[in-house]
């Protein structure tokens, strides 16, 4: 049976109904922490530590959290599309909720890495949950410090190629809960083939610096996909 590509990408206001709190919000995780401190190489240079306790504060939220409906139906699709989920998220609630291809662009929280060849697949390694506190002192099989698996900022995307193969294919781009400001995510709309159909579900406006049709559903996660699903006829 012939189906079509469905590519989705999504950003923080997809996790933000699982209460996984979004960084660029009045009172998001960004006030609390300056972005250099946490999310820079050069700010894992400074203070290991604290980026280290950081990111395992992040990981234990991960145990009180779950999918939300959003999440769900997108692995639903699956049974009518052939899907792929793209997401600037580091969570695990895409596969929790069962899709089966995700591309992460900025890394996995659940996974760690070596401090001296972070893209080095063969020291990088998924953590079970009683695993997830990760002291300074931890190494990777190379002897460096096992750092957390994230792109930061100022580091490249290794994962955007691939992204791009996706998108190039697309019947139907979705894009879901992010701002289109963060690079190279927000570019991957310029690789979307003009005669795919484009939706876009945010409850707020954005701006996608694009002159092409847009469908746009203006809900939260959740409500949007279940309204994406019956604008797609399934």
């Amino acid at each position: 049976m012939f189906m079509k590509n469905l590519v989705i990408l999504s950003g923080a206001g997809m996790s933000a109904e699982s209460g996984i709190s979004t960084f660029r919000d009045a009172g998001g995780l960004w006030d609390k922490y300056p972005v250099e401190q946490v999310a820079t190489p050069e700010g894992y240079a400074r203070n290991p530590e604290l980026v280290i306790n950081f990111y395992n504060e992040r990981r234990r939220q991960l145990l009180d959290v779950k999918p939300n409906q959003g999440h769900e139906l997108l692995a639903e699709l699956e049974k009518y599309f052939n899907v792929t989920v793209i997401t600037q998220n580091i969570d695990n609630l895409h596969e929790r909720a069962g899709s089966k291809r995700i591309i992460h662009l900025h890394g996995e929280l659940t996974k760690v890495c070596s401090s001296r060849d972070p893209n080095n697949h063969h020291y990088v390694k998924e953590l079970k949950p009683e695993e997830f506190e990760v002291r300074l002192g931890d190494k990777a099989g190379d002897g460096s410090q096992l750092r957390p698996f994230i792109v930061w900022f100022g580091e490249s995307v290794p994962e955007i190629e691939r992204a791009i193969s996706f998108v190039e294919k697309a019947d139907i781009f979705v894009i879901i809960g992010t701002s289109m400001n963060v690079y190279p995510a927000a570019g991957l709309l310029n690789y979307v083939p003009r005669s795919a159909e484009v939706y876009l579900i945010d409850p707020k406006p954005v701006d996608t610096h694009t002159s092409r049709p847009i469908h746009v559903i203006q809900k939260g996660a959740s409500e949007g996909v279940a309204e994406l699903m019956k604008v797609l006829g399934v």
